[in-house]
């Protein structure tokens, strides 16, 4: 579907940290780059009860903040133009008739509706943009995660939702699947001869994927506490990107080509049985330690936290695919708070050469190893062996470095920027179906399930560190290591 001529894009929750740290920057980038069409508007709701030009003032001093040298006054002038606001309570049907007024006729304009808000709220809003006729066949809703706690709770809330909107009016957004190098892993695997005929176990022998970070909850204890890394961050981010490198070549990019592939990985993890659990998986929490050179607070010593707290700020875990394409290769996740350092990358080891032809006085030959890393900087790197120069037969490991900002002399799209354009296109390729993520929670609930059984308290690591000494035992029962002790 292409991008329609008038189009208003609603920003719930838009005084929160979401909209002003990462929407708002996102589509000022995409009006300096001309990709937002002349007849975009873009309404932010809250309940504060702020004008439009109070509004502006708080969207630029953040988006100035946040865009640091890329902020450019002329162009933000011309930008929030676009933009206007209306005060409105979420629960309060009534209030809804301030934006019904802002829109006017809606047939005549297609609606992008970005719920940055509770998921508790999603049911009312849409409920009550049904009611005042504010949703056509042309409107697309934006749903943020978590969706649920558990299986019950997403269903319960897919449910309200679908009730108003039709499932390819709903966009459930997870923002790892829009970063350039997650991209790129797609252009790697299915635009070139070169990978695919290794792509198997035969010739992969682990995958490790890590989203690491350095900060604590920082303001969020209220929610974490509650919640925990398993489900903020396994259950969708981490098991999303396990199927991007693992799904079979799909017959098109069309969205639910994609997603039919997606869904099969999810559908043929092994479950982990309650007895397993404690040898598959590993739960941490973090405690008083260092972080940039400054002491940093345990966990239980958190703002918000509850005393004596087994909410996990670390999870790591091995997961199997059983298909004749992975069938013996671990596909190791994890993920924390506090850790040494703020890391998204997927690493895909190869089977070491069946035998050296350089003699025992040769150093050992490392496995090659393709890494593609999605933050701090997007990059991807193909790890080989050389020859070190010299007039001996000496090998040394050297990387392929594919620097995407050089080959391409253009400025890359921003995972948010890159999703925001998809909705306002009607692509649903990078955003999750319902039975996608539905799949994923009925293969973690059994994880949660036995934790809460467990009288096992999770296991501390110092903050600064890179998880609990469990996590390394982890892939070392089989003879694997975590990318960083290589």
């Amino acid at each position: 579907m292409s991008e329609q001529p008038g189009q208003d894009v609603v920003l719930f929750g838009g005084t929160g940290d979401l909209v002003m740290r990462k929407l708002l920057p996102a589509l000022y980038h995409l009006h300096c780059d001309d990709m937002l069409g002349a007849d975009v508007s873009i309404i932010g709701i809250a309940r504060e009860s702020i004008d439009t030009a109070h509004y502006r003032e708080i969207a630029r001093e953040h988006c100035q903040r946040f865009l640091k040298a890329d902020f450019d006054a002329s162009r933000w002038q011309a930008f929030e133009a676009r933009i206007q606001y209306r005060a409105l309570d979420a629960l309060d049907a009534a209030s809804f008739g301030a934006l019904a007024e802002c829109l006017g006729d809606v047939a005549r304009r297609s609606q992008v509706y970005y719920l940055s808000t509770a998921p508790v709220l999603f049911t009312a809003i849409c409920r009550h943009l049904h009611e005042h006729g504010l949703i056509t066949p042309a409107s697309r809703v934006v749903l943020e995660k978590p969706l649920g706690h558990d299986l019950a709770s997403s269903r319960e809330i897919n449910d309200e939702v679908g009730r108003y909107f039709g499932e390819r009016q709903i966009y459930r957004i997870d923002h790892y699947l829009g970063k350039e190098s997650v991209q790129n892993l797609l252009a790697l695997r299915f635009g070139n001869a070169l990978f695919e005929p290794l792509w198997r176990r035969e010739w992969i022998s682990d995958v490790q994927i890590t989203v690491a970070e350095q900060i604590g909850v920082e303001a969020r204890a209220g929610f974490y506490d509650k919640t925990g890394a398993l489900r903020d961050m396994v259950q969708n981010h981490l098991l999303q990107l396990l199927c991007i490198v693992a799904m079979e070549p799909p017959a098109s990019i069309d969205a639910d080509a994609v997603r039919d592939e997606k869904l099969k990985i999810l559908r043929a993890l092994r479950p982990i049985a309650e007895a397993e659990v404690p040898l598959r998986t590993v739960r941490g929490q973090y405690r008083a330690g260092a972080s940039g050179g400054q002491p940093v607070p345990g966990y239980l010593d958190e703002p918000g936290v509850g005393a004596g707290s087994r909410t996990e700020t670390f999870v790591a875990l091995q997961a199997n695919i059983d298909t004749w394409r992975w069938a013996g290769v671990p596909f190791y996740l994890r993920t924390g708070k506090r850790m040494q350092e703020r890391l998204a990358e997927i690493v895909i080891n190869f089977r070491a050469v069946p035998h050296s032809i350089f003699g025992k006085g040769a150093a050992p030959l490392r496995n090659n190893r393709l890494v593609i890393t999605m933050q701090p900087e997007e990059s991807v790197k193909l790890h080989l062996q050389a020859k070190r120069p010299g007039d001996e037969m000496q090998l040394n490991p050297v990387s392929l470095d594919l620097d995407f900002a050089e080959s391409f002399q253009t400025r890359r799209l921003e995972a948010y920027e890159r999703l925001l354009m998809d909705v306002m296109r009607g692509n649903l390729t990078l955003f999750v179906r319902r039975d996608e993520q539905e799949a994923a929670w009925k293969w973690v609930e059994p994880i949660l399930s036995s934790w809460h059984k467990s009288a096992d308290a999770p296991k501390p690591y110092t903050a600064g560190t890179w998880g609990p000494a469990a996590s390394t035992a982890l892939p070392g029962r089989e003879g694997f290591h975590w990318h960083e002790e290589l």
